[in-house]
């Protein structure tokens, strides 16, 4: 059953239709009868009255909903004088929103626990003053924050103080601490695992890394999920079955009560209800393994997936290649003078070659420079100034056969060129090789050149589709080809390029560490951190949770139609009725709960 008021959400009003119940029986056991009617139909309204708004407002939208068989039943019940199996019906209506609404809560307490990490206040700093604590949502871009060990930074800025320490796990999936410079960036949602540390504030709260993730997380929580509105398609089914019943009923045992034991037993509201719980458990057990599937509805679209299109970059492979070789072209500069000046200017890059001259330099323990006025241009390079010169640091033209090279200018000088190699995560073969035999039909999208793709695809083995040297237009034309085809397709990526096709594919799932790329805005399943098993893992997620909301609906219809051909004969009377279709809804509700384990 659809949410309805925050009273019906509350333990309240359960426990007072059940004690309006107690006293019913007190009363008339006591021969007190008016007092006792007057107490019980208390009890039906408080139990039934927002599903009346609900009825009439579905009737208002043209929606033919299974709550209108609730509504009859209790009306039925007033009109027999079967007062007490009325004050029960209003009971299990109440007591199946509290439990809806608990359900709930726990499916999505992962998701909640991902809002809360966040302080709402933090400590202003100023040299030579006192820290101020102020919330949050007031600090500004250019004011620079205090955080102490242990602490969540709450904001995106660049570290003031001179060294940090970070665990970045809970956004990356890393499990080890970053060290950081006067000057890194740091995220938001990350850990200060070392001293206390002063960060400069880059961007507000509203922009800040962590506030998307959340942002993802609340726009899952709202999406009315497929299933639900499947339900509502088996309603119509449901309903007229349900009549045609109680019509048997009423001509077969002579009058109203008959029909009203059918719409006892008939009552579906967990049908509803464990369908959005059980979808809301998927989404729950996905963000226990870092990923965030932004709709309910990506749920029951991936488990109907029969073709999947990777990325080849970042995807299959590392996307972090390591450093090969420096071709130093002027000899004036010396190997660790390169690397140095390189590490400096790509520091704070996001570019995947710029984390592995960073990780090269520090490995290296190359002499620590600050470069000034960095730009970085997509498609252009990177350039900055240090000691009065400017470098620049751009992608060859041509990359050789054995991966890729940059090119280090000083000024229009090529002074030196680094050479790279991609290699396949540890995990991406038997993964693979796992998705061939499910039959799933696999192809790689790459803007890599065909010789490069090639030499992956043969490391894959046979039964992958390659298609290399791709411009992101390319990717979304190959996706509408696939979807012409009637096929349901996953795209898999996990840079700006692949956007399009992301957005595209009727699934769109993103590696990310850097959670604002135009990647992520467009792709609804967003996996933190760069682990390939993830991919699997929510396609196992997404299909378990569809077959637990089915197993919900099937149960929940199939035992109703039992129970009320049964009524229809005299073999159910309405009060027993009532009790088993309340063990049905906690049956069905119990069931839609497995789906937030993994």
């Amino acid at each position: 059953m659809k949410k309805l008021s925050s009273l019906r959400h509350n333990f309240l009003n359960p426990t007072l239709i059940f004690l309006g119940i107690i006293l019913y029986g007190i009363l008339s056991y006591f021969e007190y009868t008016t007092v006792a009617q007057t107490i019980i139909l208390i009890a039906i309204g408080l139990g039934s009255y927002s599903l009346v708004l609900e009825t009439f407002s579905e009737l208002f939208k043209k929606h033919f909903a299974l709550d209108y068989i609730a509504l009859v039943a209790v009306i039925v019940s007033v009109i027999t004088g079967e007062y007490l199996v009325g004050a029960i019906i209003a009971l299990m209506i109440s007591t199946g929103v509290t439990l809806e609404a608990y359900g709930a809560r726990q499916a999505k307490k992962s998701l909640t626990s991902l809002i809360d990490r966040i302080p709402q206040e933090v400590l202003l700093w100023e040299k030579d003053k006192e820290t101020v604590k102020t919330k949050i949502s007031k600090v500004k871009v250019g004011q620079s924050i205090f955080i102490r060990k242990g602490e969540v930074i709450p904001l995106d800025g660049t570290l003031e103080s001179l060294k940090g320490l970070t665990d970045e796990s809970s956004l990356t999936g890393e499990p080890y601490y970053i060290d950081k410079l006067q000057g890194d960036l740091l995220r938001s949602g990350t850990v200060n695992s070392g001293d206390a540390i002063v960060v400069k504030v880059t961007k507000e709260e509203a922009d800040s890394t962590y506030r998307k993730i959340i942002e993802m997380v609340q726009s899952a929580q709202i999406e009315k999920a497929p299933l639900i509105r499947l339900a509502d398609k088996y309603s119509t089914f449901f309903t007229l079955v349900t009549f045609f019943i109680s019509l048997f009923a009423y001509f077969n045992l002579g009058g109203l009560d008959g029909v009203l034991a059918v719409l006892v037993v008939a009552t579906p509201c967990p049908l509803i209800i464990a369908t959005p719980i059980a979808l809301l458990g998927g989404v729950n057990a996905a963000a226990k393994q870092r990923i965030i599937i932004k709709k309910l509805a990506v749920l029951e679209t991936l488990s109907r997936v029969d073709t999947m299109v990777f990325d080849k970059t970042g995807t299959l492979t590392l996307g972090r290649p390591k450093l090969t070789t420096i071709s130093i072209i002027q000899t004036k500069y010396s190997y660790d003078e390169i690397l140095s000046f390189a590490a400096a200017i790509e520091r704070n890059s996001l570019h995947p070659l710029a984390k592995t001259i960073v990780e090269a330099a520090k490995e290296k323990k190359v002499k620590h420079l600050i470069a000034h006025d960095t730009q970085e241009i997509v498609g252009k390079g990177i350039s900055g100034i240090i000691n009065n010169t400017e470098y620049v640091l751009r992608k060859l033209p041509e990359e050789n056969s054995d991966g890729m090279q940059i090119e280090m200018l000083e000024g229009k000088k090529q002074i030196a060129v680094f050479s790279f190699a991609d290699v396949l995560k540890k995990d991406s073969k038997p993964i693979i090789s796992r998705l061939k035999q499910a039959g799933y039909e696999l192809f790689i999208f790459t803007g890599d050149k065909k010789k490069t793709a090639d030499k992956i695809a043969l490391e894959l083995g046979e039964g992958i589709t390659v298609r290399a040297e791709m411009k992101p237009e390319d990717k979304q034309k190959g996706i509408e080809e696939l979807k012409k085809q009637k096929k349901v397709i996953a795209m898999i990526g996990d840079g700006i390029n692949d956007a399009p096709a992301l957005a595209l594919a009727d699934v769109g799932m993103v590696f990310s560490n850097e959670e604002q790329t135009a990647s992520s805005e467009a792709a609804d399943i967003v996996l933190l951190g760069g682990d390939f098993q993830q991919a699997t893992q929510t396609l196992s997620i997404s299909k378990r949770s569809v077959n637990i909301a089915m197993q919900s609906i099937i149960f929940g219809i199939g035992a109703s139609i039992i129970c009320m051909i049964l009524a229809s004969f005299g073999l159910i009377p309405p009060l027993l009725g009532a009790g088993i279709q309340e063990v049905i809804d906690v049956a069905v509700i119990l069931n839609a709960l497995r789906a937030a384990h993994t």
